[in-house]
C-alpha cells in the first residue's frame, strides 16, 4: 500500500512539473504563423559609410527591404515617410533593420546616399543605403531575387521605375508576409495606398515584432 502511495505522489510531481514547464517550451519554439518564401540570394554592396553590407550583415536580424533612388520624384519620398516610421517604432533594436537598395548606382554614391540619409532624418545603425553594383546587378536582385520590379522608365518618373511594395526577411534570411483575409500570401507590403487599398504599414509593423519573437 505504501508503495502504491509513492507512486501517485512521484506522479504528481511530475504532471505538476510538467504544467510549470511545457507552456514555456512551447512559447519559445512558438511559430509567429507568417508564411515562409524563398531565401534572399546572396548580394553584396556599399552603404551610405563606405561599408561592405552583405545579406550576413543582416544574419540574425529581422529586416526590410525596398528599392529606390536619391533623385526619384514620386514615390520614393512617400517611401521613405513610411519607412522612417518603421524606424522609429523600432529604434535602438539591435536586431532590427533596414536594407534600401538604390537602383541607379551610377548616380547613388555613398556620398550621396550619406547626404540623403542625413537630409531624411535616417539614423538606425542597421539602416543601409545600398549601392556600388551595376545597374543589371541590382535589377537581377530586384526582379529575380525579390520579384520586386525595377527598372527603366519614363521621363515623369526620372527614367527610372521600381515597385512601391516592402519585402520582409526574417532572421534567418527567408522573405515572410501574412495572409489576407482569404487566406491567400500577401508575399509583399504595400508601402503607399493604391486607389482603394491602404498602405499596410500597420500590418508590418505586428508582422515585425512576431519575427522578432521568434
Amino acid at each position: 500500500m505504501r508503495k502504491k502511495y509513492s507512486y501517485v505522489g512521484i506522479a504528481f510531481i511530475i504532471l505538476l512539473f510538467g504544467i510549470y514547464t511545457v507552456p514555456k517550451v512551447v512559447n519559445r519554439f512558438q511559430d509567429s504563423g507568417l508564411v515562409k518564401f524563398d531565401k534572399v540570394p546572396n548580394f553584396e554592396f556599399i552603404n551610405q559609410e563606405g561599408q561592405t553590407i552583405t545579406n550576413k550583415s543582416y544574419e540574425g536580424k529581422v529586416y526590410v527591404v525596398e528599392f529606390f533612388f536619391s533623385t526619384c520624384p514620386t514615390i520614393c519620398p512617400l517611401m521613405n515617410k513610411k519607412m522612417l516610421t518603421l524606424q522609429d517604432a523600432f529604434f535602438g533594436n539591435p536586431e532590427f533593420g533596414i536594407a534600401s537598395i538604390s537602383i541607379t548606382p551610377e548616380i547613388d554614391s555613398p556620398k550621396i546616399l550619406k547626404d540623403y540619409a542625413q537630409d531624411n532624418g535616417i539614423n538606425h545603425k542597421n539602416w543601409h543605403l545600398l549601392t556600388g553594383k551595376s545597374e543589371d546587378v541590382v535589377y537581377a536582385l530586384s526582379n529575380k531575387g525579390f520579384k520586386l520590379y525595377a527598372g527603366k522608365g519614363d521621363e515623369s518618373h526620372a527614367g527610372f521605375e521600381h515597385s512601391g511594395l516592402f519585402a520582409l526577411v526574417d532572421k534567418d534570411g527567408y522573405i515572410r508576409s501574412r495572409k489576407d483575409e482569404f487566406g491567400n500570401p500577401i508575399m509583399y507590403y504595400r508601402a503607399l495606398q493604391e486607389q482603394t487599398f491602404p498602405d499596410q504599414i500597420k500590418e508590418l509593423k505586428e508582422d515585425i515584432k512576431l519575427l522578432l519573437n521568434e
